[in-house]
């Protein structure tokens, strides 16, 4: 901690970042590319200087993320050496303890963060990261970057989850419509069952995360069913795993995804769940095998590798939030990542701080396939018109948004025992023996 306290004074000093934290919410949706190294100018300018970062962002994502930043880079002097790992999770334990971690790291949830910020590794974000978190993101959202009351690391990119996708032909042809409440999701549910199409496709499996497609039902029904504050107490065990709220929303869930007459279209029957792969279970809804696949805005990418499929309300496949109790419900569960630094240099906290401001976010949404919660991204540079309205939800003041609660479990349960379980339920455990043996392994 005293590290970074040095960090800001040097800064306060050097004025490189100063008090006021860069942005571009004079013009909002510019880009650093519109406005020039101007934009960059408080940033100071640095000779050579490189700063490593660490991530789970790989591939092409990993492209994007690398050119999000060029124009930084050559602004600023400062080389932005970014390393992808499918390994992080363990690797930056590996890499603390070794003396070597990296000057930042994108942590993909704020559990982690958490976790590894308990190690006294992570160093208290800077006074212009700080700045921008207040100016552009919610309480909620800063709380996620924050380890007993000390606020780490800024929100970076984010994911709406819950939404339903569907074949808009298909639905005009059999006259369905989009329903308002769970319980007309429900009938909707009864009434497709009845035509040649299956409701329902959906598949948990992912590797070794196979089961986590399965948690994103189950908190998506809490948070609508219970409510935020119940779901609040449930990420946290201050009720029980197995509360019997917990279990209506499971059992709620089961009624769709466990009954063998709405699922598995195109695929095969119920046990077939447990071993399709979330990223093709959606895909019979383009043949009209199956009505409704629920997954993640980042789904988007998963329809076609080609970009042959077309996203739109009267393209190929569109979506709509799953609905709450009542019409007009404002509750989304979603993902995001924050970033923490181990290194108060100069040139790092200039990195970090221009990666929590508005210039940032709308360079890298506007390269296309992600959004984030950032108030100052122009939902406009958003890749898609779906991409587009995930931004609007995010943005709404109205919106009562949860972290995936999966993520903020301790991960022995969140990424272990609540996985396994899923898997283990869809395959025809009992909701109270499923829940109850999650409870069992809470630490």
């Amino acid at each position: 901690m005293p590290l970074g306290i040095a960090g800001v004074a040097a800064l306060a000093l050097t004025g490189c970042v100063g008090d006021a934290a860069p942005s571009a919410s004079e013009e909002p949706g510019a880009t650093g590319a519109a406005a020039g190294c101007e934009a960059y100018a408080d940033y100071g300018t640095f000779d050579g200087a490189e700063v490593s970062v660490y991530g789970t962002i790989l591939d092409e994502e990993a492209n994007r993320l690398n050119e999000s930043w060029a124009e930084f880079e050559e602004c600023t002097g400062i080389e932005v050496a970014y390393e992808g790992s499918a390994e992080f999770e363990a690797q930056i334990n590996v890499r603390i303890q070794g003396g070597n971690p990296p000057d930042l790291a994108i942590f993909p949830q704020p559990g982690l963060l958490s976790t590894v910020a308990a190690t006294g590794s992570v160093l208290p974000a800077p006074e212009g990261v700080v700045a921008n978190a207040q100016e552009f993101w919610t309480e909620d959202w800063q709380n996620y970057g924050t380890v007993d009351g000390t606020f780490y690391a800024a929100p970076l990119m984010a994911s709406v989850k819950g939404f339903v996708w569907y074949s808009p032909s298909v639905w005009e042809e059999n006259g369905w419509e989009v329903p308002t409440t769970l319980d007309e999701l429900d009938e909707l549910t009864a009434t497709i069952a009845e035509s040649e199409v299956t409701p329902w496709c959906v598949g948990f499996g992912s590797g070794e995360a196979t089961g986590w497609p399965g948690t994103d039902w189950i908190e998506d029904y809490v948070l609508r069913t219970a409510g935020p504050d119940v779901y609040d107490q449930w990420i946290t065990n201050e009720i029980p795993f197995d509360d019997p709220q917990i279990a209506e929303a499971v059992d709620r869930v089961g009624d769709l995804i466990k009954n063998p007459e709405y699922v598995n279209g195109g695929i095969g029957d119920v046990t077939t769940i447990a071993t399709t792969d979330f990223g093709e279970a959606g895909l019979p809804v383009l043949d009209g095998e199956c009505a409704m696949h629920h997954q993640a805005s980042f789904y988007e990418g998963f329809w076609s590798d080609d970009n042959s499929v077309t996203v739109a309300e009267d393209g190929d496949v569109w979506a709509f939030i799953l609905p709450g109790t009542e019409a007009d419900s404002a509750a989304v569960t979603g993902g995001g990542e924050f970033v923490g630094a181990f290194s108060d240099a100069e040139e790092v906290v200039a990195v970090q701080t221009f990666l929590s401001s508005d210039t940032w976010a709308n360079s890298r949404v506007s390269l296309g396939g992600v959004i984030s919660a950032n108030s100052g991204l122009d939902p406009a540079n958003a890749g898609s018109a779906l991409l587009s309205s995930a931004v609007e939800t995010l943005q709404d003041p109205n919106t009562t948004f949860r972290f995936d609660g999966s993520d903020l479990m301790p991960g022995g349960v969140g990424s272990g025992t609540f996985w396994t379980g899923m898997v283990d339920w869809v395959s025809g455990k009992d909701t109270a023996t499923m829940l109850a043996e999650v409870e069992a392994s809470w630490p």
